[in-house]
């Protein structure tokens, strides 16, 4: 595995990442299929990945006055009961499940997105 390479990924997904966009979604595909990462590790550098970009985005977001923290805990609790739940449930499936899984997430990802576009666009036409 080429320096470069993990190194192009990384910083295709850190873009992605900071644009909003969701980073994870390439870089564990760019990971597992370029790269030969297995399914696991990919996730958890996706993970650890987040971490720096979300403390930033977070302070910037703060600096310009864009947080709203009223009701905050109702949805910070779950979060993480639902990622710790999830973390442990991943560390029992088999591999090719989770990489199946993943597969699924990102064609109803895809999906909901096309759909919200195509109101977007019969919108646009009403006005």
């Amino acid at each position: 595995m080429s320096f470069y390479l993990l190194f192009a990924c990384g910083f295709v997904g850190g873009i992605l990442g900071g644009m909003g966009m969701g980073g994870g979604t390439l870089l564990i595909p760019l990971l597992t299929l370029l790269c030969g990462v297995p399914q696991m590790l990919a996730q958890g550098v996706n993970l650890l990945s987040f971490l720096p970009m979300s403390v930033f985005a977070l302070s910037l977001h703060a600096k310009n006055g864009l947080l709203r923290t009223k009701g905050i805990l109702w949805v910070i609790v779950p979060a993480l009961l639902f990622s710790l739940g999830g973390s442990f449930l991943a560390a029992y499936l088999p591999a090719a499940f989770l990489r199946r899984a993943f597969g699924w997430f990102l064609v109803a990802l895809a999906v909901a997105r096309l759909w919200g576009l195509r109101g977007n666009f019969a919108s646009d036409g009403a006005k």
